[in-house]
């Protein structure tokens, strides 16, 4: 059973492959954003935490 790590060549294109190591590497823009993102919606004190536990149509059960 594989560790859940990574993402194979072998079912993902190379736009995915490069996105993907974008969003993983600590000295890129895409990874602070990320992580900017997630920080975010778990602090109260921002829009965005409001915003992701909003209903937005979705059921949640």
């Amino acid at each position: 059973m594989s560790k859940g790590k990574g993402v194979s060549g072998n079912t993902h294109t190379q736009s995915q492959l490069n996105n993907y190591a974008k969003q993983n590497n600590p000295n890129n823009s895409a990874n602070r954003a990320n992580a900017n993102n997630h920080s975010n919606q778990l602090n109260p004190n921002n829009s965005a935490y409001h915003q992701s536990r909003s209903d937005n149509g979705k059921s949640g059960k």
